[in-house]
């Protein structure tokens, strides 16, 4: 399932590489239709970061478009308390880079999104009267993309440049892995 939230943006020219930073905030709810809501309860990535396997910053949740990952050393996220924490550093060393910084610096994309998959009896769905509200508790972790329609509207990411040379990662079974959940 595809997830995100809008982008608060500032970007400075300093040189090289560009640093985002953001948060996918937890606790939350979002409607994902005609009485179905969803939240993601405090920590609910902590499993692939915790290992250290490897998640990927995309271009619109495209494998085939990677801007940063944790195995090259250009992305870094935190699964905290409140939030998902996420840095960045992003060089426009490819088209698809400079089209996604650029999307960033005139407003276009307009959040984050993760992109995960529900780990074995780790989500519970409550019915009310409103409908049913689904909790995540537990899900894996595989990318977070920059996107232009997002689900979540608390998060938030922000945009410097600075000097750095930035490494890049592929991981050739992502895209089979990713495209399992997707709708």
């Amino acid at each position: 399932m595809l997830y995100g939230a809008p982008v608060s943006l500032e970007i400075r020219a300093e040189g090289g590489a560009t640093r985002l930073t953001g948060r996918f905030p937890y606790g939350s709810e979002t409607t994902l239709g005609d009485g179905r809501r969803e939240r993601f309860a405090a920590r609910a990535f902590r499993s692939r970061i915790e290992t250290g396997e490897n998640v990927f910053l995309l271009a619109g949740h495209d494998p085939e478009k990677p801007l940063a990952s944790t195995e090259a050393g250009s992305l870094t996220l935190r699964d905290g308390e409140d939030a998902l924490h996420i840095e960045a550093r992003v060089t426009a060393t490819t088209t698809w880079a400079n089209d996604a910084l650029a999307a960033l610096a005139a407003g276009l994309t307009k959040g984050i999104s993760p992109g995960f998959r529900v780990r074995s009896g780790g989500d519970v769905v409550t019915r009310s009267a409103d409908g049913l509200l689904r909790t995540v508790n537990a899900a894996d972790l595989f990318e977070v993309s920059l996107v232009t329609l997002p689900a979540y509207d608390q998060a938030q990411i922000a945009a410097r440049s600075w000097a750095l040379a930035a490494a890049e990662a592929n991981d050739a079974g992502l895209h089979r892995v990713l495209n399992r959940w997707r709708a």
